[in-house]
């Protein structure tokens, strides 16, 4: 079931007295019987559907529902088309540009204009400034096997370098912090799993379809890279990175130290990519505390510095 779909079958039937059920399942490319689940989907979230029998028959939405049409507002029109354009291409293939110009179709030039400015003032952009076809390409296998219900195979190396090779069936994709995940169940562990998309290689959809087992979010184990490992961090900072940092933490965990030094506290794990932050930071910034963290980006450039020295 898709959201997309579903929104753009609200706004036909607001337009339009009633449609035929496989009218909108030839518009939407699904069988009738996927356009009646749609259906009753809508009915069961408060908006009322009536049927029309006979040969001029159809679905509609009641006509006291729809007086002035206010179900939806030009601001709301206008989140929706602002949410699917947010969404990354790579995700969706043309499915989304489809639904966001039948939007626009039903509404008349005039509000098309306004809403198009409303739009421009907020880009969404979760692509990187030089791009990875690697990840392009994974993303697309795996979009194709949640739609297909189809198994995965691919090799994995996990966060400690160990090599693996994988089948799962998969559930669902996950965005966080700027990482894309696959979240299945893996046959190798016969349990739920979730893989980071970056550490995927030699991925491909097997021709064999699995029936979807019953999850939950419980079901799957915490990130690595969750709040569970995360500590605080207390630094002292030259303002003219202020910005970059605040960013991150928000001006609530930022104080001013001196006219150019503030003092900053920032959530912290303990992995190379984190240390490699502050290093990058460079003489613009201190680390005050915890002691360990301090004495191990000494250590680190006491090591990077040795690289250095003419023996």
């Amino acid at each position: 079931m898709k959201i997309d779909r579903i929104i753009s079958i609200i706004m036909l039937l607001l337009e339009r007295k009633k449609m035929n059920a496989s009218v909108l399942a030839d518009m939407f490319e699904v069988s009738t019987r996927t356009i009646y689940r749609d259906i009753e989907a809508i009915n069961q979230a408060g908006i009322p559907i009536v049927t029309y029998p006979g040969f001029n028959g159809g679905i509609g939405i009641m006509e006291k529902y729809k007086i002035e049409k206010k179900l939806f507002t030009l601001s709301d029109i206008t989140a929706i088309l602002t949410g699917l354009g947010s969404i990354p291409p790579d995700m969706t293939g043309g499915e989304v540009l489809n639904t966001i110009a039948k939007i626009r179709g039903m509404v008349s030039e005039e509000q098309a204009r306004d809403i198009q400015f409303r739009m421009n003032q907020i880009s969404i952009d979760h692509s990187s400034w030089f791009g990875n076809k690697k990840l392009t390409t994974i993303i697309s296998e795996i979009k194709n096997a949640l739609s297909l219900r189809k198994y995965l195979s691919f090799s994995y190396s996990d966060r400690n370098g160990v090599k693996s090779r994988r089948k799962i069936e998969p559930y669902r994709m996950l965005l966080k912090e700027s990482n894309w995940y696959i979240q299945g169940f893996c046959t190798l562990r016969n349990d739920f799993r979730i893989f980071r998309l970056s550490r995927i290689s030699d991925i491909e959809a097997s021709q064999e379809s699995f029936i979807p087992r019953h999850f939950d979010e419980s079901m799957f184990p915490k990130l690595k890279d969750s709040q569970e490992n995360v500590i605080t961090v207390k630094l002292l900072i030259d303002n003219s990175i202020l910005d970059k940092l605040q960013e991150h933490v928000g001006e609530e965990n930022t104080e001013k130290f001196t006219e150019e030094k503030s003092i900053v506290r920032i959530p912290f794990r303990e992995t190379d990519s984190s240390y490699n932050f502050l290093m990058q930071l460079g003489s613009k910034c201190e680390c005050l505390e915890p002691d360990h963290v301090r004495a191990e980006i000494i250590g680190r450039l006491k090591s990077m510095l040795s690289v250095y020295e003419i023996v």
